[in-house]
């Protein structure tokens, strides 16, 4: 029975149940190919698209479920990881967590006193069953053991009286307004009773010490709380949509479900939260609290006692309302990763405003005439230094001023993605000077108030982008990137991201790229992923040398609006043949040979996907051979080899493989996207133009819902 297993083993098959949803460091670059859903091959931690590298969330999360139905042990044991990972789907799911975390329509004083009630009753029990000798049930022992841990409690506080009364003899008091929300569901006021964290620490430390002075030589457990709140480190809206709900504009202005209200209660109560991602369909509810909650996570108390003094930004605590939350944030886990992809709101811009200026931005100098010379007040700065993954892709409607504070304001930043923001010249020169940032992955598409000496200085001068691994210097027609050709040859030539060979991503869309920049760059041996479209005066004969010299690992490519040979005034038959002479059979063919098995020929280079513009893609029709097109959700497209990929068999490590069999998952999996006609999950599509910031995994990642339409379905 799983009873009568050890719940540090249970423990770890939730562990790996759960971790089975992880995307591996290394991917793939392919989509999950799933072709039966009942009977999933285990995950392999090599990059591999079949067997799949992961498990999808979803899978990991009803496993979980099934295993807290075999039994109470189980239940217990699943219960964090059910509730680790948290993504809001739907409105009604929304109110519900809320609801669930919050406890609802209670009044906080209420809730308070009933959990101390419920906490001493359990901490009493606890002491009574480890220090009893004779183990029988004695109420009255209880009781009195119960009556001294409340009197330690009332003795040493800091819980005020009217939560240690019982609610059973206090007096009753006339009902407070409540705020109904459009479901009739009723909206806690704001007071000033102690959370519930405080609660349990202060019962936790009365029981502590009363039963080391009634058994000190007995370990008793302390009681923890109830709700799961205290399980979720990943929270994300991600998938939440409003949009087909049939609601008025009135309903969709007045009565939204993710308010700044809800949503800060809900953060009040995730102390160990460690990852949020917000989309525009909710940005609304990120106020001035809820951005101040985030972001003060684990920050250390300052000096309360000294008097703000003229001249200089005060320190959060003098002036946040609440002081009890300072003291219940230095004890949650700071946020490491924040995702604000497509948060352009007022409300939003408002509150980054008032964020940067009440506490990011120096006063400026102030000249004391009376003394006739200039007096500065400078006060600490602050910093959140373990906040390593930020992305603001499309946050365009907060300044430059506003952005630079805030962005520089976290110094140990790893993953970064500032595209399509009003990013200024004076953001990059405070990355370039910074020596605690070091990047891994930095997105910089569509910036059009960058300038090309800036991005110079960066990638040649700063440290942080030594190690770069992914670099996205993404434009377009309609936004091309700020950059001349001496630039781009110096950063070719000199940038010691380019010059060490560690790149896996590189996208230089829209450069004024020739077959002489081309010649500059290093050999990269690790580049997977390559960006070249809109460069029109660009050949495929030189990109067919570079990739075969210099970058023969390349698997993707994108080629939209690129070369003479594929522009608009070359007839569509002509740019097809181009396209299989050139790129497909001089990089893509096995070479002929009746001595070997073709899974043992390789191919001059990977090249497996090539990304086009539609006009050709319609042209290709079901393409030729194995190769197949696959269209996304939004104006992207690609030309796939279907029998091509990484695969693993038996028990050995993954590998590059060519010509698969036609019965191969992988190659059945890629023909039934291309099938498909564009009807696909947003997760699928390669080469990403968003960095992956919530587990880490940069422009390699794979993300679906908003955040997957950014990266694989919108065409810019």
């Amino acid at each position: 029975m799983p009873s009568d297993y050890p719940a540090e083993v249970l423990d770890c098959i939730c562990a790996a149940v759960f971790n089975a949803a992880d995307s591996p460091q290394e991917s793939s670059l392919d989509p999950l190919i799933l072709q039966e859903r009942l009977n999933l091959p285990a995950p392999r931690t090599l990059p591999s698209s079949y067997p799949p590298p992961n498990w999808p969330e979803p899978v990991s999360r009803h496993t979980l479920t099934n295993l807290s139905r075999v039994s109470k042990a189980f239940y217990k044991a699943t219960r964090p990881y059910i509730w680790r990972r948290v993504e809001i789907r739907l409105p009604r799911s929304w109110l519900a967590l809320v609801h669930e975390i919050t406890g609802g329509e209670d009044e906080v004083d209420e809730q308070a006193a009933q959990l101390v009630e419920q906490s001493l009753n359990e901490a009493a029990n606890y002491v009574y069953a480890a220090t009893s000798p004779t183990k029988e049930w004695d109420r009255d022992a209880l009781f009195k053991l119960r009556a001294s841990i409340r009197a330690k409690l009332e003795k040493d506080g800091p819980l005020p009286l009217e939560v240690l009364t019982p609610p059973e003899s206090r007096e009753a008091s006339p009902m407070r307004p409540r705020d109904r929300s459009h479901d009739g569901r009723s909206l806690r006021h704001k007071s000033q009773s102690p959370g519930r964290w405080r609660v349990i620490r202060a019962v936790s430390k009365a029981t502590r010490s009363v039963a080391e002075s009634v058994r000190p030589d007995v370990y008793v457990t302390m009681p923890q709380d109830a709700r799961p709140g205290r399980y979720i480190l990943h929270l994300d809206f991600n998938h939440f949509r409003t949009i087909g709900l049939r609601r008025s504009v009135g309903e969709g202005v007045h009565s939204r479900f993710v308010t700044g209200e809800r949503l800060e209660l809900a953060l009040k109560e995730m102390p160990n939260l460690v990852t949020f991602g917000a989309t525009e369909y909710m940005d609304g509810a990120l106020t001035f609290p809820v951005l101040a909650e985030l972001l003060f996570r684990g920050r250390p108390l300052r000096d309360q006692q000294r008097q703000p003094s003229r001249g200089r930004n005060p320190s959060p605590e003098e002036t946040e309302f609440g002081p009890n939350d300072w003291h219940r944030r230095k004890d949650a886990q700071a946020l490491q990763a924040l995702d604000l992809c497509g948060c352009v709101s007022p409300i939003f811009v408002k509150a980054i405003t008032d964020f940067v200026i009440m506490y990011l931005v120096r006063p400026e100098p102030e000249t004391d005439i009376s003394r006739g010379r200039g007096v500065r007040f400078e006060d600490e700065e602050i910093y959140f230094p373990r906040l390593t993954r930020l992305c603001l892709r499309s946050v365009s409607t907060v300044p430059s001023h506003i952005l630079t504070p805030f962005v520089l304001s976290f110094p140990s930043l790893t993953h970064l993605d500032l595209s399509g923001t009003r990013a200024s010249p004076d953001l990059l020169v405070g990355l370039a000077e910074s020596s605690t940032i070091k990047l891994v992955s930095l997105g910089l598409g569509r910036c059009s108030r960058l300038t090309g000496e800036s991005v110079k200085d960066l990638l040649i001068y700063g440290q942080c982008t030594h190690e770069l691994e992914h670099l996205s210097l993404f434009g377009d027609i309609t936004c091309p990137f700020p950059i001349s050709e001496e630039e781009l040859e110096l950063i070719l030539a000199q940038a010691p991201c380019i010059k060490n060979g560690k790149l896996t991503y590189l996208d230089l869309s829209s450069h004024p790229l020739s077959a002489a920049h081309l010649n500059l760059i290093e050999s990269q041996p690790s580049l997977r992923s390559l960006g070249l479209s809109f460069i029109p005066d660009l050949s495929l004969h030189d990109i067919t040398t570079f990739l075969l010299k210099k970058a023969p690992k390349v698997e993707v490519v994108t080629l939209i609006s690129t070369s003479p040979q594929l522009s608009p005034t070359t007839p569509i038959r002509q740019s097809n043949l181009v396209i299989h002479s050139h790129l497909i059979q001089n990089l893509c063919t096995l070479p002929f040979s009746i001595y070997a098995a073709p899974e043992n020929q390789q191919a001059a280079t990977r090249l497996r996907v090539i990304e086009l513009e539609a006009r050709i893609l319609s042209s290709l029709g079901t393409g030729a051979g194995s190769w197949r097109v696959v269209r996304s959700k939004g104006a992207r497209g690609w030309y796939v080899d279907t029998a091509s990929g990484w695969t693993a068999e038996g028990e050995g490590p993954a590998s590059f493989r060519r010509a698969l069999p036609v019965e191969h998952p992988l190659r059945k999996g890629l023909e039934s996207l291309s099938e498909t006609g564009g009807n696909i999950s947003t997760a699928v599509g390669w080469h990403a133009r968003k960095v992956e910031v919530l587990q880490g995994n940069g422009l390699l990642g794979r993300e679906d819902g908003l955040y997957g339409a950014m990266s694989f379905a919108f065409g810019s």
